[in-house]
């Protein structure tokens, strides 16, 4: 038997990300540029817009329990990994700083990459990968 054909193609529309501290996870994204509503630190689901219709959404972890109640975060940390591209190489330097001066952890300092990318790794509260980048030849 063939399974049924959808009625039209599925469109990918959002990027989203459980979050352990809401306060936290805005502050961090909102750093590399991300707005979201004012005052959103207080709620259960927050989204911003991204270029091309795209959204970024941040839920918290009791939001997915209140749907799916044995939910566990994964093990490890390390959920999923994000790239910002920057205007320039030195906004990479620039950017990572800024990430540091915050609090925040480093996983690669920036450096030139052989693929023709200025490219630093942060990780956000919830420890996921953050890619830092500009082409170093734009």
């Amino acid at each position: 038997m063939t399974p049924p054909t959808p009625r039209s193609t599925p469109r990918f529309d959002l990027i989203g990300l459980v979050v352990s501290d809401m306060a936290a996870s805005l502050a961090f994204y909102r750093l590399l540029g991300l707005e979201f509503a004012e005052g959103a630190e207080s709620a259960p689901h927050v989204e911003a817009a991204l270029p091309g219709g795209l959204r970024f959404a941040l839920d918290t972890e009791d939001t997915i329990r209140s749907f799916h109640p044995g939910w566990q975060p994964p093990a490890g940390g390390g959920r999923v990994a994000l790239a910002f591209l920057c205007g320039s190489p030195a906004d990479v330097d620039t950017l990572y700083e800024a990430v540091l001066a915050a609090g925040h952890t480093a996983e690669l300092k920036p450096f030139d990459a052989p693929w023709g990318m200025r490219y630093a790794v942060v990780h956000d509260p919830d420890g996921n990968a953050v890619d830092l980048f500009a082409h170093l030849n734009p």
